[in-house]
C-alpha cells in the first residue's frame, strides 16, 4: 500500500512541476516574416541513388543565389514514424521564402533557376508545388 501511495505522490510531483514549467514558458507564434512560401517536392527518377540525390540537393541549394529568395531550406526524407499521413514517397524538398507575389513570379523567370530546372531536370520524375500566403 505504501509503495503505491509513493507512486503516486511521486507522479503528481512530476505532473505539478512539468504544469509549472510550462506556465512559466511564454507561448511563442512563430511571425511570418515573409508574405509567400513556395514548397516543391520531387521525386527522384532514380530514388535510390544518393548520387542523383546529392546533385539534386546541391542543384536546389545553388537557388538560394537568387536575390528575390529571402530564405531557402533544402530537405530529404526524414525517417520519423510511418503513419497514413505521412507521405515519404518523395526524395528532395525545398521550402523558399518570398517578400511577396511579384518576388515569387520574379523567382520563376530567373535565369538561375531557368538554368537549374535545364540542367538538373533529367534528375526527376515528378516535382508537386504548394505555394501559400499569410492567413
Amino acid at each position: 500500500m505504501k509503495t503505491n501511495r509513493r507512486k503516486f505522490i511521486a507522479t503528481a510531483a512530476t505532473m505539478a512541476a512539468g504544469v509549472a514549467v510550462a506556465q512559466a514558458l511564454p507561448l511563442t507564434i512563430m511571425t511570418n516574416k515573409y508574405h509567400v512560401v513556395h514548397h516543391a517536392l520531387f521525386w527522384l527518377k532514380n530514388p535510390n541513388s544518393k548520387e542523383d540525390r546529392d546533385m539534386l540537393v546541391a542543384g536546389v541549394k545553388s537557388l538560394g543565389k537568387i536575390e528575390h529568395i529571402k530564405e531557402l531550406h533544402v530537405g530529404v526524407v526524414a525517417s520519423t514514424e510511418k503513419r497514413d499521413v505521412v507521405d515519404n514517397s518523395w526524395g528532395v524538398s525545398e521550402v523558399m521564402f518570398f517578400a511577396d507575389l511579384e518576388a515569387q513570379a520574379a523567382y520563376q523567370s530567373h535565369p538561375i533557376h531557368q538554368e537549374f530546372i535545364k540542367t538538373h531536370s533529367h534528375l526527376w520524375e515528378k516535382v508537386v508545388v504548394y505555394d501559400a500566403i499569410d492567413a
